[in-house]
C-alpha cells in the first residue's frame, strides 16, 4: 500500500515549468527522503502534495484521496513542517499546540490528553507554560514537530527540519521522528540539505533537478548506480557541483500556510 502516488507531475508558471511529469510513489509507514538542489523544484512539489499549489498536469493521492478533488479530506491527512518557524513566540507552548489543535477540530475531550502526550515525546512538556519566545530553535523545532501530529496524521512532511540545528539536537530530533515512525506507524516525507540524514533514516530517497527526477532508489543504490563511496558524492554526481538560487523564500513559506488555513 502507498501513502503517496504521483503521477506525471507538472507545474508551470506562465513560460517557466518548475515540476515536469514526475511519477513517484511512497510506501505506507515508511521515511522518504526528497533531495535537491536548491531551485530544482522540491518546494514548489511538496506545496502540491499539501495542496497550497494546484498541479497543472498530473495527479497526487494521499492514503487514496486525490489533492485536488478532495483537499480537505486530504489536509486531515496529514502534517506539515515548515523550514521556517511558524509558531507563535507570544503563546506558550501549550497554547500553541491547543490553538492548533483547534484548528484541526481535535475534540475538547481528546486535545489535553493527545497535547500532553506529544508534549512528553518531545522532552517539553516541563516547558508547558513558558512563552515560546524564551525557547532555543531546537525548542521551537522540537515543538513545531508535536504541533504537526497533534491530529494524528498518517503522514508527516518535513522540510529541512534540523537545519540550523547544532548537532546533537539534530540527532535528537531524528530519534524523536524515527519513534514516531515505528510507534505509530506515521509515513516520513522529508527533504534535507544533511545527506548523512537520508543515508541514514531514509529507507528511499527521491533525487530532484531541475524539475525532473533524475534518480530514484536506496543510498546504497544510489552510491552503487553513480560509483560513488557516499551519498553526497552520488548526488552531486548527479546534480552538478554549480550552486544554485535559492528554492523559496521565509515570505513564501509564510503566505503558504496562511493560505492553507484560510481554505
Amino acid at each position: 500500500m502507498f501513502a503517496i502516488e504521483v503521477t506525471n507531475l507538472t507545474k508551470k508558471f506562465k513560460e517557466f515549468t518548475a515540476v515536469e511529469n514526475i511519477s513517484f510513489k511512497v510506501k505506507q509507514g515508511s521515511i522518504f527522503a526528497f533531495l535537491g538542489p536548491n531551485g530544482a523544484g522540491k518546494s514548489t512539489t511538496i506545496k502540491m502534495l499539501t495542496t497550497l499549489l494546484n498541479p497543472t498536469h498530473g495527479q497526487v493521492q494521499l492514503n487514496d484521496f486525490d489533492v485536488t478533488k478532495d483537499p480537505n479530506e486530504v489536509r486531515k491527512n496529514f502534517g506539515i513542517v515548515f523550514q521556517d518557524p511558524s509558531v507563535d513566540d507570544e503563546l506558550t507552548a501549550y497554547e500553541n499546540m491547543d490553538f492548533h489543535g483547534v484548528l484541526y477540530k481535535v475534540p475538547d475531550n481528546q486535545r489535553p490528553t493527545r497535547i500532553e502526550q506529544l508534549l512528553r515525546l518531545v522532552e517539553l512538556w516541563d516547558r508547558k507554560d513558558d512563552l515560546v519566545k524564551h525557547f532555543s530553535g531546537g525548542m521551537k523545532r522540537r515543538l513545531e514537530i508535536a504541533r504537526g501530529l497533534l491530529h494524528h496524521p498518517k503522514i508527516l512532511f518535513l522540510d529541512e527540519p534540523t537545519i540550523g540545528l547544532d548537532p546533537q539536537t539534530r540527532n535528537h530530533m531524528w530519534s524523536y521522528i524515527t519513534k514516531l515512525n515505528k510507534e505509530e506507524g506515521t509515513t516520513i516525507f522529508f527533504t534535507t540539505h544533511y545527506m548523512e540524514e537520508a543515508e541514514r533514516v531514509a529507507q528511499e530517497i527521491a533525487i530532484i533537478d531541475h524539475g525532473k527526477i533524475v534518480a530514484q532508489g536506496t543510498s546504497t543504490e544510489l552510491q552503487e548506480k553513480t560509483n560513488a563511496k557516499t551519498l553526497e558524492e552520488a548526488f552531486i554526481s548527479l546534480t552538478g557541483q554549480q550552486i544554485r538560487p535559492e528554492d523559496a523564500t521565509p515570505m513564501d513559506n509564510l503566505r503558504m500556510s496562511r493560505k492553507m488555513f484560510r481554505r
